[in-house]
């Protein structure tokens, strides 16, 4: 006998299933001010999976979905386009979304050209009809998020810490020589942007 508490019986937006992604490693390295709320800490609502610099994975895909079936390359490559490059997703966060959708029973996939595409079904049609105010414009959120430009920046700088460990571990004493001086030439050039600011 079927359990009626099964989760096959459950409405779709009670099933959402969801992690929002763990900080980007600098609140250990680097103290407070990293890796809390903001950049990816803990906070945001369970269901809606942000990817890079952006928003509502599930949003943008169920909206764009609505559309037309794509398959996840697709799915990066139109809200890029759409955020005017502000938000680009990465497949760690579309494939899992659509994993997802796929469980909630909103969507189904297909072989299309060799590609795994996405098509939603009746119900996940019916869903996006429904929910449209509330599924609003991720793409457009994300390209006016200025926490999301700052997460970028600090992007930026755990890749040239990671750069510089490798040389500190792999390099020999010349090339640990050379690395700090290309990191001093970086520390005068970013104060040579603020003088340049304040001018």
């Amino acid at each position: 006998m079927r359990n009626n508490n099964s989760s096959e019986h459950r409405n779709p937006a009670d099933r959402r299933r969801g992690r929002g992604h763990s900080d980007f490693g600098f609140g250990r390295e680097f103290g407070p001010g990293f890796g809390g709320p903001g950049f990816g800490g803990p906070g945001r609502p369970r269901g809606r999976r942000r990817g890079g610099r952006g928003g509502d994975v599930r949003a943008a895909a169920l909206l764009l979905l609505s559309e037309q079936p794509q398959h996840g390359y697709q799915l990066i490559q139109e809200i890029g386009e759409r955020s005017n490059g502000a938000w680009k997703p990465s497949p760690g966060s579309i494939y899992p979304v659509l994993q997802q959708l796929e469980d909630e029973g909103l969507i189904s996939f297909d072989r299309v050209d060799g590609r795994k595409t996405a098509t939603l079904t009746d119900d996940g049609a019916s869903y996006v009809e429904e929910n449209r105010e509330e599924l609003g414009t991720p793409w457009e959120a994300a390209a006016g998020d200025p926490t999301d430009e700052m997460r970028e920046f600090v992007l930026v700088l755990k890749g040239l810490m990671g750069a510089w460990k490798q040389v500190a571990q792999a390099g020999n004493a010349t090339q640990r020589e050379q690395a700090a001086k290309v990191v001093d030439d970086a520390r005068k050039a970013l104060y040579r942007i603020l003088a340049d600011d304040e001018s």
